[in-house]
């Protein structure tokens, strides 16, 4: 499109579909719900679903209604889990009509949903989260099997799967994440012996698939799902830990050099000058800044990859624009800058990017700003 930048985020649908088929070794025979909520974490919903659903995903999962909607209106048919649950009727009616798969978190939600199904003459699929830990969403153990005997009861509802979520998997001290599962397969016997078990049990987010062989046996022996989404996307969701799973990024954020500059010593870069040249040299101007996705925090602190060398930040990172110290470097205008991501045989990892930005790779994804073009490649 004319008038744009010359800052992308390159998409590698191949490289998704590689680390999806990580997920399913990892899995070990379980189905794989794959994670494309928050516009598939800032790689595009639509084009990542429907690579996902060709390399064999049979069900995917969605925070909101409208995110379901708009994968719905892209022909996307595979069942659609809507974590998030609804909020009103009209949500559940539009829920009913996308025939999605709406997460209970609290009865409440049980007579909204009930009511827009028998409207629609249409049986309804639902699952309950329980909160085994997170404090967040979903249904206390104690009241976990009155809610699903509640909707046992409604004839338009079923209960087609439960599952919890797990608070510190990523971390290397897997106890918390032992004494939830523990608590959840407490819940699982629980339903069973009131013939209340759903047939889709599920708990393992990345960061407990990468996991797995540690937690063994403390995986209820019911769980028959997973449910990945950094992984998905070539993130290694738990740093700490060695991972047997081979990823590749899927999103790499890309620039190339719009001006080029020399410095004196002393001369100050920046908004607030908090950057002042050491010696003579030169600074490349890059076209990308905070309002696409480069945080704040960067300035001063991060580096990206020109010409093969990482350089740091020099200077704030403004709206628009960030700054590098170059020094005597060939750096010419049209350079080519790695943000994150691959390219030309280089890496630079998100996880660095995020640790030196004091956030976590999640974030850097979902905040790539919508005026960053998103180009899809396809090795297959």
């Amino acid at each position: 499109m004319k008038g744009e930048r010359p800052t992308t985020a390159r998409i590698d649908l191949a490289a998704l579909a590689h680390n999806y088929g990580e997920a399913v070794r990892l899995a070990g025979g379980r189905q794989v719900i794959a994670v494309v909520k928050a516009d598939a974490y800032g790689h595009g919903a639509v084009p990542v679903a429907r690579r996902l659903v060709a390399a064999g995903c049979a069900r995917l999962a969605v925070a909101t209604v409208a995110e379901a909607a708009e994968l719905r209106a892209a022909a996307v048919r595979v069942p659609l889990l809507l974590l998030g649950g609804i909020h009103d009727a009209a949500e559940a009616d539009d829920a009913v009509a996308l025939e999605l798969t709406p997460v209970v978190q609290h009865a409440g939600h049980v007579p909204l949903l009930a009511r827009a199904a028998r409207e629609r003459g249409q049986r309804l699929e639902l699952e309950l989260e329980i909160d085994t830990g997170m404090a967040r969403m979903g249904v206390p153990p104690e009241d976990v099997a009155a809610l699903a005997a509640a909707i046992a009861r409604e004839p338009q509802l079923a209960l087609q799967g439960v599952y919890t979520h797990l608070a510190c998997a990523d971390e290397p001290d897997l106890a918390s994440t032992r004494r939830q599962l523990a608590l959840f397969a407490e819940v699982i016997a629980g339903l069973r012996a009131r013939s209340l078990a759903p047939p889709l049990v599920h708990v393992a987010n990345s960061a407990a698939l990468v996991a797995d062989s540690e937690l063994g046996t403390a995986i209820p022996p019911e769980v028959n799902a997973v449910r990945p989404g950094l992984l998905l996307y070539g993130v290694q969701p738990a740093p700490g830990r060695a991972s047997a799973a081979q990823l590749l990024p899927v999103m790499s954020l890309c620039s190339r050099v719009a001006n080029v500059r020399h410095v004196r010593r002393g001369d100050a870069v920046g908004y607030g000058a908090t950057f002042r040249a050491k010696q003579r040299g030169r600074i490349a101007t890059v076209p990308i800044g905070y309002a696409d996705g480069v945080p704040w925090s960067l300035g001063n602190r991060g580096h990206v990859l020109l010409r093969g060398r990482k350089l740091r930040i020099a200077g704030r990172v403004s709206m628009d624009l960030l700054t590098l110290d170059v020094g005597e470097l060939p750096v010419e205008i049209g350079d080519p800058v790695l943000i994150f991501g691959r390219a030309a045989g280089e890496r630079q990892p998100v996880e660095e990017l995020a640790e030196a930005a004091g956030t976590i790779p999640y974030e850097l994804l979902v905040r790539v700003g919508r005026r960053v073009p998103r180009v899809l490649e396809d090795g297959e």
